[in-house]
């Protein structure tokens, strides 16, 4: 077979055309196509692209993108097909591996040639836009990819911050397929440590509750910073996209167009599986067992180049699948298949064309492709409907099985039998309520008593439970009928902190239950002066803040894997299970933190948490030293709908925000699109650029911009206008 592939490579090569002639080719091919598209930065630098097809449009939109920051668009398709140690060495083989056992580059230029025209065109849009790009720029050196293919759009379809694949567990897969001495047991699987919680949140207000009788949309992904660019996509063809856009991907992952609005939110739904193949070995290789059958495990050799300090190297393996999906792991003897969904092709499809739906039947129609896998979806439009779609992507199982654990992959029964439709997941369309939202917890409160009911449907469709952001939702969205753009806003940034409703009661009990002889009453009688005061809404002046987030994040930290067991918050589990002189305790230690860290324990919140954007880095380094400002805004795990994961650094004293808020906008539907928005930092990600740091403040502050969605708004607020090249 070898022999066969360099046969055909050798021929190929005799009947192409020399190099530069084809590089010729090329060229003149990518300018012509440029000159089909306009660019017209805006004073914030958002680029605004429009082509005469959608295929120009996507062409200068990935040039602006690449504009903007090269480095995130060749780093995203560099991680999406398993190159990543090619570029940062031997540490990241095992990533690398895990992505080759779904993405195969022979399979993806199959999947490319048999896709429908339309979309075709677009991949080969994709790829001539990145390639002129490079043309234009011989100063940028790639890391990895010297030449995109219209393939390679394949191998990142979807534009989540977390895609399924990532739930293969590095370390195991490792043990598996590295031949480490001892294999994982289901009994030894680590509860992961506390991790910042991330999503989204997304909300929509009917008509009937707003003073100008048109649909509301917020869309507040939380993300790592910078990790999707803002733009607008325009062509003859009818797209009209704007919102936000995953870096190196052709569409709007989240925002609207003239008459649509979407948000997407990560979902607890139960849609990976895990099947426990039992293995017989033959003289001819290794078979599992299937009913009464012995089917053939297919193995093939999968090569992970890597870089060294003396050049590149590379590593072998032999990689094993059955029916069910690739071998990720072994256990108690069992090897172990996951199984997710594999579509590359409608997911591609899918999340293009719902940027060009017009109304809920073209959406609902866009979702039927079933390929929006780990998101649910908030929907608004001009009409007047607002909608909740439940995960995209629930395989119809069994439910006498537990499909959270590994089940029996000789077992028939085990099988998925298609996908559950829309009208059998969870869902809302224009509930009585006038509102919807979620906010990564679970559907049964997403339209307060208008919710869908739990009973109705199978347990795999939800594993998340209610969530603090989900708490403060419903109490800025129940009962209001005079939401305008303004007050929406100021719900997405309301600053109640309800999860210290539930924490700080018990303490307070705790202090006064403590006898007075106790030193330690009298130690912390201050700082529970302060709490017992406080009216639990953040501010970046506010000291309880302060006080409050340390205290919390120290009372939980003995509980973080005893309430994972349990299946609650490590906040929640802390505060039923510490003892008086622990919570009193641990008030005391974040109090001395925050006197050693800051001078004095009664230091506002906004002294400690701050954004800080001075590096292009993608790792991002934090310096005290350096220039920040404060962020008023707390992290999701209080209940913080305006959302700020942030953690001191070495040698920082400081927290610095890395993800949550990232892109936020609001959007009216009516007879004209009007929309707010803002981006953590600024648009590019050159220093050299001033958009490189100017929303800052806008974005610690919560201070929404106008977005310039018609040609007209663009006026007075026009920054260059060229083509892609000039």
């Amino acid at each position: 077979m070898k022999q066969l592939i360099l046969i055909l490579v050798f021929a190929t090569a005799a009947c192409a055309p020399p190099p530069q002639a084809a590089a010729d080719k090329d060229v003149a091919a990518w300018e012509q196509q440029a000159q089909n598209v306009t660019i017209t930065r805006d004073d914030l630098g958002i680029a605004h692209v429009k082509g005469k097809t959608d295929a120009d449009a996507v062409f200068g939109a990935i040039y602006a993108q690449a504009e903007d920051d090269f480095n995130r668009v060749e780093t995203n398709f560099i991680n999406s097909q398993g190159r990543l140690a090619e570029a940062e060495g031997e540490a990241e083989i095992y990533r690398d591996l895990r992505m080759k056992l779904f993405i195969d580059p022979a399979d993806m230029q199959g999947q490319y040639e048999k896709s429908p025209a339309w979309l075709k065109k677009l991949m080969d849009g994709w790829a001539a836009g990145l390639n002129y790009y490079l043309y234009k720029h011989p100063e940028v050196k790639p890391r990895v990819i010297k030449r995109f293919e219209p393939w390679m759009a394949l191998t990142f379809s979807e534009g989540s911050i977390g895609g399924d694949i990532e739930k293969v567990n590095l370390t195991q897969l490792e043990t598996f397929y590295g031949k480490t001495p001892k294999p994982a047991t289901q009994a030894s699987l680590e509860l992961p440590a506390y991790v910042e919680p991330t999503g989204s949140n997304g909300a929509a207000v009917a008509p009937s509750n707003t003073i100008g009788k048109h649909a509301l949309l917020l869309i507040n992904p939380h993300t790592s910073f910078f990790f999707r660019s803002e733009l607008q996509m325009t062509s003859d063809e009818g797209l009209n996209a704007y919102g936000a856009s995953t870096w190196g991907q052709f569409f709007i992952y989240q925002g609207f167009n003239e008459r649509v609005g979407w948000m997407h939110t990560s979902s607890g739904v139960d849609n990976i599986d895990e099947y426990l193949e039992t293995i017989v070995q033959k003289p001819d290789g290794n078979y599992y067992k299937y009913g009464s059958e012995e089917r053939k495990v297919v193995s093939k050799k999968v090569v992970v180049p890597y870089k060294t300090a003396n050049g590149m190297a590379q590593k072998e393996f032999t990689v094993y699948r059955t029916h069910h999906g690739p071998i990720v792991r072994e256990a108690d003897g069992k090897w172990i298949a996951i199984r997710l969904m594999e579509e590359p092709l409608k997911a591609l499809n899918q999340s293009y064309s719902r940027t060009k739906a017009k109304n809920y039947q073209e959406y609902k129609q866009v979702m039927d492709l079933h390929t929006n896998s780990s998101n649910n979806t908030i929907y608004a439009d001009a009409d007047g409907t607002i909608a909740y779609f439940h995960s995209n992507f629930i395989p119809r199982r069994d439910p006498k099985f537990d499909w959270t654990k590994p089940v029996d992959g000789s077992d028939p029964a085990t099988e998925w039998n298609g996908v559950l439709s829309i009208d059998e997941t969870p869902g809302l369309m224009n509930p009585a309520s006038g509102w919807l939202y979620n906010t990564n917890n679970w559907p049964w409160s997403a339209a307060g008593a208008s919710s869908p009911k739990k009973a109705d449907f199978p347990v795999y469709v939800e594993r998340n439970i209610e969530n603090p952001r989900g708490i403060h939702a419903i109490k800025v969205l129940d009962g209001r009928k005079d939401f305008t753009l303004d007050s929406l806003v100021t719900a997405a940034y309301d600053s109640y902190l309800p999860e210290f409703d539930v924490m700080l009661p018990p303490l307070l009990k705790a202090y006064d239950q403590t006898p007075a002889t106790n030193p330690l009453k009298k130690r912390v009688s201050e700082p529970i002066a302060m709490l017992r005061g406080w009216d639990r809404r953040w501010a970046a002046s506010s000291v309880p803040t302060s006080v409050a987030v340390y205290w919390g994040e120290e009372v939980a930290r003995p509980f973080t894997a005893d309430a994972r067991k349990a299946g609650i918050s490590a906040d929640d589990y802390a505060v039923a299970h510490a003892t008086a002189e622990q919570m009193l305790q641990a008030l005391a230690t974040a109090s001395d933190k925050l006197a050693a860290d800051f001078g004095k324990w009664q230091t506002p919140w906004g002294d400690i948490n701050r954004f800080q954007r001075i590096s292009p880095d993608l790792v991002h380094p934090f310096d005290d030293a350096k220039p920040s400002i404060p962020v008023g805004f707390t992290s999701a795990r209080w209940g913080s709908l305006a959302s700020f994961g942030a953690k001191s650094y070495k040698g920082s004293k400081k927290i610095y925000g890395t993800t949550g808020n990232s892109f936020v906008a609001v959007v009216e539907f009516g007879d004209r699109v009007s929309a707010r928005a803002v981006t953590a930092g600024g648009e590019s990600g050159r220093m050299d650029s001033k958009h490189f740091n100017d929303q800052a403040e806008r974005y610690a502050t919560g201070n929404l911009r106008p977005v310039y969605f018609y040609p007209d708004q663009l006026k007075g607020h026009t920054e260059r206008t060229y083509r892609p090249g000039q």
